[in-house]
C-alpha cells in the first residue's frame, strides 16, 4: 500500500510545490510507482511537469466536488513512473462547494483512498493556505514534508501549521506524523542560512532532513519548460539535492518499516 505524503506549508514561496514534483520525479527515477496529486488552485506542479491545466478534461476539482472516479483523472507526465491528477483555477470554487456537506474534511482521503494500491508515494501539493482544501490534503496524509525558506522570517508561521497538524491528528487523522522539515533556498555562504538549520535542529532534531535544497537558478527555469530538475538539468545542484532527497526518503521509511 501506498505511502501519502502532503507538501504543505501556509508561507507562500517557500519551495513547497518545487519540493512536490522534483521529489515525485526523483523518486520516479528510482524505479518507485509515484502519484502527483496538485491540490493548489495556481496549478504549478501541473504545468511545472508540462501539462495544461485547460486541456485536462477531469481535474481533483472533479473528483473532490463532483465525485468523479480518481482514476479517470489520471494522466501520465514526461517522467516515466510519475503520473499526476491535475489542478485547475476552479478549485478555488471547491472550498465553497464542500463547505456545507457533512464529512467534508474527508473527502480527499475517499478520493485517494482506491489509489493507494497502485502507486508507492502518493504526493500532495498543497496550497499555501489552511483552507479546507489543505486540511483535505492533511487528513488523506500520513506524512507530511514542511519546506522551510533558508531566510529571517522562516519559521515564521510554522507554529500555526503545526497547531493545525496537531487538531488534525486529534480529530481526523490520528496516524497523521511529520515526514520531516526541509530546509529550502540555502546558501552555505550566508551565516543566516547555517544559523537557520541550526535553529530547527535544534528545534526538531532528527525530524529536520539532512538533505539540503540549494538557492539554484536551474530549479528556478524547469518549470518554465515543464520539465523537472533531473529532466532539464540533472547534473545541477537542484537535480542533484533533489535525488539525495528521494533517497534519504526511502530510507527513512525502510527504516521505519524494520
Amino acid at each position: 500500500m501506498g505511502k501519502i505524503i502532503a507538501s504543505a506549508n501556509q508561507k507562500g514561496g517557500v519551495g513547497k510545490t518545487t519540493t512536490a514534483f522534483n521529489l515525485g520525479a526523483c523518486l520516479a527515477s528510482d524505479g518507485k510507482k509515484v502519484l502527483l496529486v496538485d491540490a493548489d488552485p495556481q496549478a504549478n506542479a501541473t504545468s511545472g511537469l508540462g501539462v495544461n491545466p485547460e486541456e485536462i478534461e477531469v481535474s481533483v476539482y472533479e473528483c473532490l466536488v463532483d465525485g468523479t472516479d480518481a482514476a479517470t483523472a489520471v494522466v501520465p507526465t514526461c517522467v516515466e513512473g510519475l503520473s499526476l491528477i491535475s489542478s485547475r483555477i476552479d478549485l478555488v470554487g471547491a472550498e465553497v462547494e464542500l463547505m456545507n456537506r457533512r464529512d467534508r474534511e474527508k473527502s480527499l482521503s475517499k478520493v485517494l483512498e482506491p489509489l493507494k494500491d497502485d502507486y508507492d508515494f502518493i504526493l500532495i501539493d498543497c496550497s499555501p493556505s489552511l483552507g479546507i482544501i489543505t486540511v483535505n490534503a492533511l487528513s488523506a496524509a500520513d506524512s507530511v514534508i514542511i519546506p522551510v525558506q533558508a531566510e529571517y522570517f522562516a519559521l515564521e508561521g510554522i507554529s500555526q501549521l503545526l497547531n493545525t497538524i496537531r487538531i488534525i491528528k486529534s480529530r481526523l487523522r490520528p496516524s497523521l506524523e511529520i515526514e520531516g522539515f526541509l530546509l529550502t533556498m540555502y546558501d552555505a555562504r550566508l551565516r543566516l542560512a547555517n544559523q537557520i538549520f541550526e535553529e530547527l535542529k535544534g528545534h526538531f532534531g532528527d525530524m529536520v532532513f539532512t538533505t539540503v535544497i540549494p538557492r539554484n537558478i536551474k530549479l528556478s527555469e524547469s518549470p518554465s519548460h515543464g520539465l523537472p530538475v533531473i529532466l532539464y538539468d540533472p547534473e545541477s545542484r537542484g537535480a542533484i539535492a533533489y535525488e539525495q532527497l528521494g533517497r534519504e526518503l526511502i530510507a527513512r521509511n525502510r527504516r521505519k518499516k524494520a
